[in-house]
């Protein structure tokens, strides 16, 4: 079989090193890919949002699966156009990914499923905006309706922040056409926690849970990122937690998309914040959590094409899926100014020093003449596995002490909230 991933990422090349294990043994193909990708799929030099020339290339080479990485190309619609061209794809069409793609789209499905998350309105006006920060007071969020790379939302602790937060997104255009609508949301408290499962029209299949870090520094300091490290299992989702989630949020919500012409296939992320009052909905994503993927798919025990093609043909229902009860720990590795303007062509070293207890999965990284250098802000992702959290943070960080470049910055205390 040969399956084609679309993508350029650590969470792209985390889902090429788990098919690779597939006793399918298929032949694999990665669109653009990167020098991590390389041993494990043939490069194609297409890129991840080139919708027609990637389908032209699953055709012209017979490719039995394409699987959909990152968010962008599924809010064009790629989806869509292969499906219409006959072709095997996994992921959400257009009109379900919206669920990611817009997040007072996701706030109104919630709204007329009775989801719990934050009391929110959403404006196109900057003015009225201000004025409803101004009389709700602070700490506030405020979030870019539609993507901005995991960099759209500001947790506003002061009402000044949250102008600034306002001014930069609604007048400057900091992330451009995504900010032309933003969402005010109640703040929230707890502990965070990411479920993803796979999803079949109204068929789930939860996968583990992970906790991801996304502020920049050290004890949650610092500006949002992409995510600077994660980790699983998370102790305090339980499993009388976890079957919660499912019923309250998770199955609501994609039985309403259903019942709206909309039926979801693919990954949903969902993106919770544990308050006292319960879990409530942060964000959803239409895709596989990045850097959650790398510490999801390392406890998978089943097939994981098996598991894709099963969401394909519509017979997830009939699929067992099994995780291990081993650990993972991801510290996530950043170029110099992440996550604000950034150095690249940094040459990287050590990244031939893991060992059979850690895996490095390359994000934003590119092959020169001299070597492989830093080529985006989170540069790579380093996964430890281990009988428990303790020993799978050990491996992580000593493999990570092997690696080196120029302004490299990550977190040192991944998984210490669950270790405490």
């Amino acid at each position: 079989m040969k399956v084609l991933v679309v993508g350029a990422g650590g969470r792209e090349h985390a889902i090429l090193w788990k098919l690779a294990q597939s006793p399918q043994q298929p032949k694999l193909y990665c669109a653009p890919g990167n020098p991590g990708t390389e041993p494990l799929a043939a490069s194609v030099g297409v890129g991840a949002e080139e919708v027609a020339a990637l389908a032209d290339f699953a055709e012209r080479e017979g490719i039995d699966l394409t699987v959909i990485g990152p968010e962008a190309p599924l809010l064009a619609g790629i989806v869509d156009h292969f499906e219409e061209r006959g072709l095997r794809v996994f992921g959400p069409r257009r009109a379900a990914a919206l669920i990611e793609g817009s997040k007072a789209f996701a706030k109104s499905v919630m709204e007329r499923r009775g989801v719990p998350t934050a009391a929110y309105r959403d404006f196109t006006d900057a003015e009225a905006a201000r004025a409803y920060v101004r009389e709700t007071g602070a700490p506030i969020v405020i979030k870019a309706d539609g993507l901005a790379a995991g960099k759209g939302v500001i947790v506003a602790m002061t009402l000044q922040e949250a102008e600034s937060a306002l001014d930069m997104i609604m007048r400057e255009n900091a992330f451009g056409d995504a900010g032309h609508k933003v969402v005010v949301e109640e703040f929230l408290t707890g502990q965070e926690a990411t479920v993803m499962a796979f999803v079949c029209g109204t068929d789930i299949r939860l996968m583990v849970p992970a906790q991801d870090h996304k502020p920049a520094y050290d004890g949650d300091q610092g500006p949002n990122t992409g995510g600077m490290g994660t980790y699983s299992p998370v102790p305090v989702v339980t499993p009388e937690l976890l079957d919660e989630v499912e019923r309250t949020i998770i199955r609501p919500v994609v039985e309403g998309l259903a019942a709206d012409g909309t039926p979801y296939r693919g990954v949903l992320y969902t993106g919770l914040m544990l308050t006292e009052q319960g879990p409530k909905v942060i964000e959803f994503n239409a895709r596989f959590g990045d850097p959650e993927t790398q510490v999801v798919l390392p406890r998978l025990e089943s097939d994981l094409l098996e598991i894709f093609n099963s969401v394909v043909d519509g017979t997830l229902a009939e699929q067992e899926i099994s995780w291990s009860e081993q650990a993972a720990v991801c510290v996530v590795l950043a170029a110099g100014g992440y996550p604000a303007s950034y150095r690249k062509g940094d040459v990287i070293d050590g990244l031939d020093s893991t060992h059979a207890q850690s895996v490095i999965f390359h994000a934003g990284t590119k092959q020169t003449e001299a070597g492989i250098v830093t080529n985006g802000g989170r540069v790579l992702g380093v996964t430890g596995f281990g009988s428990d959290l303790r020993a799978a943070k050990q491996q992580a960080y000593e493999a990570v002490a092997r690696v080196s470049f120029e302004g490299m910055h990550y977190r040192r205390d991944i998984a210490d909230k669950a270790l405490k």
